[in-house]
């Protein structure tokens, strides 16, 4: 359906306003409805319209709430749909849409925890961002009126905190795992109620390490939030700062040069690549193959050693700004990184080709942590882990940007949502990385990469990339001096963990493992 079509189609009842936003994003229709048709108008538009949900941005502005509603199509033609509901600041409560719309569970839970507004008729408020047995009740550290700059008094541990359960049987057993493991896994919490070997339920807690990123960069200069996106989650920092990049430079109406958006997108690849592999190398380990895990490990290194010797960082820090990118690559270097990673993918390829011949392996995989279709389209999973259960949604392709639509490259989808068919995605996916790079490299043009005058403006946008774990979006907000009013981040991995605990439900608990590398989440990405 296309763009005019499709908010022609909203019922008038359920509409105060619609206003048409167009610039080189793209179309986005803003329509603005009261809090009784609020639900039924966001459930019309993902199961009519068959939108996905992208996420919820809320604002406390000058004397009243803002609720944003971000929805987006899967292709280019119907652009996007923001839902915007305003209620004056002394109305803290708004109407819960998770009921009918489940992928906005999280975000309504997260939005409570850190603005203390409620939403009437979500079951389960509270313990979520912030920890009832460490934080203080009624704390809203994201309220204009918190002092983000003087750290808040923790209470004491709760003696009495328990864990939720929710299976209550007899011989039902409570495994935890985490928050504390003895690798570089980042701080979560699993408990597994399980009775024998079956795993009935699995309840994770995150947010041990909730850093408050979004708060942090109110009142900053842009330039410095930036370096925050970048660095909230290192192993996708380039897919996270363009995101942010792309959102200021809309703010401003910047023209981004065109060598500038090759760059962005060969560069976005190289790390879409390295990370698929190291997800790989996960997977192997995770089983016990540890020849193969060290071949992909040493794949990973040498992406990583690529990575550094084309940009100056293995994790590509630095290269982005606002118009551009802060520095030139070589042509001469870039056709020599292009060639290499051609190599590696080669290594990659018939590394797969031994894993899918080893039935030990497969075994493992197969009919595991089994996410099906219906839940991925439920939970609002996006990324490799949706085109694995039949959900062959890409920000590049929906929603294109920096030239991904000039762009020939195929988006692979699985049917049966299971652990091989998340694999077999990141070695699809990493094949069209390598092609999107020499596309890039092949039409290469000269010139500068940063826009020549770049000033400040007030105004709000948008950004968004394809990260390798999904679908990114960059809310931001600057006034007229280019100091951030509001920054909110919705990272892939947010919406795919809210899903996880189905694909480890009904399993044996030594499956669990394996599940959780197959999925390939960042814990650091979440607790933003």
């Amino acid at each position: 359906m296309e763009a005019a079509a499709t908010v022609a189609s909203i019922p008038e009842e359920w509409s105060t306003r619609i206003d048409v936003h167009q610039d080189r994003q793209g179309r986005r229709y803003e329509v603005e409805c009261r809090p009784d048709t609020l639900q039924d108008l966001c459930a019309w538009i993902v199961q009519t319209l068959d939108y996905s949900f992208a996420g919820l941005v809320v604002e406390q502005q000058s004397g009243e709430w803002s609720l944003r509603y971000l929805f987006h199509a899967a292709d280019a033609r119907s652009g996007r749909i923001d839902v915007l509901l305003r209620q004056p600041l002394s109305q803290v409560h708004f109407p819960s849409i998770s009921g009918s719309l489940y992928a906005a569970d999280w975000h309504e839970r997260e939005a409570e925890d850190l603005f203390e507004i409620a939403f009437d008729g979500h079951p389960r408020l509270g313990d979520f961002i912030l920890h009832d047995d460490a934080w203080q009740e009624g704390l809203a550290p994201m309220r204009k009126d918190f002092n983000g700059r003087e750290p808040p008094a923790l209470r004491a541990p709760n003696p009495n905190w328990r864990p939720d359960r929710i299976v209550h049987a007899p011989g039902v057993f409570g495994m935890p795992i985490g928050p504390v493991y003895s690798s570089t896994a980042e701080s979560a919490h699993f408990l597994l109620e399980t009775v024998g070997e079956d795993v009935i339920r699995v309840v994770p807690r995150f947010f041990y390490k909730y850093r408050a990123v979004e708060k942090i960069a109110e009142g900053r200069p842009a330039e410095d939030a930036l370096l925050l996106a970048e660095r909230f989650n290192g192993i996708t920092a380039f897919a996270h700062g363009l995101a942010f990049a792309q959102a200021l430079e809309a703010i401003g109406g910047i023209e981004v040069p065109q060598r500038a958006l090759a760059l962005r997108v060969l560069l976005a690849e190289l790390e879409r690549l390295r990370h698929h592999t190291g997800a790989i190398q996960e997977i192997c380990e995770s089983t016990a193959l540890v020849v193969a895990a060290s071949q992909a490990a040493i794949l990973e290194e040498e992406l990583l050693r690529l990575s550094g010797e084309l940009t100056g960082h293995r994790y590509l820090y630095g290269l982005l700004a606002c118009g551009g990118l802060s520095r030139d690559l070589d042509d001469a270097a870039l056709r020599a990184a292009t060639v290499r990673a051609r190599g590696i993918l080669q290594q990659l390829q018939a590394l797969e080709k031994r894993l899918v011949r080893t039935s030990s392996f497969l075994d493992r995989l197969e009919q595991v942590g089994i996410v099906t279709e219906e839940e991925a389209r439920a939970c609002g999973v996006v990324g490799p882990i949706a085109r694995a259960s039949g959900l062959a949604r890409d920000l590049r392709v929906a929603l294109p940007y920096c030239g991904y639509g000039g762009y020939g490259f195929e988006v692979p989808k699985e049917a049966e949502g299971d652990g091989y068919a998340r694999l077999r995605i990141l070695c699809a996916e990493a094949r069209q990385s390598v092609r999107i790079m020499e596309q890039a490299l092949a039409s290469l043009p000269a010139g500068p990469v940063r826009a020549a005058d770049i000033r400040p403006c007030a105004g709000a946008a948008l950004g968004w990339t394809e990260a390798p774990v999904g679908a990114a979006f960059h809310w931001l907000r600057v006034d007229s001096r280019g100091a951030v009013v509001r920054y909110r981040i919705i990272p892939p991995s947010f919406a795919n963990w809210h899903v996880f605990h189905l694909a480890a439900e009904a399993f044996a608990f030594q499956d669990f493992p394996i599940i959780l590398a197959s999925f390939g989440l960042s814990v650091a990405e979440n607790d933003r």
